[in-house]
């Protein structure tokens, strides 16, 4: 049954990423690829690898948290939350960056 917990906290990254992908998609092409960018950014097919292990990092990172603390009890309150309100940062800058496409934001 642990084993379900640390599957689901890793999976649980990649739905907000796959879903910024998806709402994006059509803009990536469209208009990033046309923005003028330093010589050292990487190509846009190193994102996706990159992310891939971040919100897999992130993910089972979580689920150590959580089962050191104890699951969802007060002592992971704190720790999991801010884990939570970072996830959903890092979820909405891909629709505000690409979907506004306002590079002032």
């Amino acid at each position: 049954r642990m084993w379900a917990y640390s599957v689901g906290f890793t999976v649980l990254p990649h739905v907000g990423g796959f879903l910024g992908w998806f709402l994006n998609r059509k803009e990536i092409p469209e208009w990033y690829e046309k923005l003028k960018k330093p010589s050292w950014c990487p190509s846009r097919r190193v994102f996706p690898v990159a992310w891939t292990m971040l919100y897999t990092g992130m993910g089972y990172a979580s689920y150590l948290v959580w089962n050191d603390l104890g699951g969802c009890g007060s002592k992971a309150l704190v720790p999991m939350g801010l884990y939570g309100a970072q996830l959903a940062l890092n979820w909405a800058w891909p629709p505000l960056f690409f979907g506004a496409q306002n590079l002032s934001l």
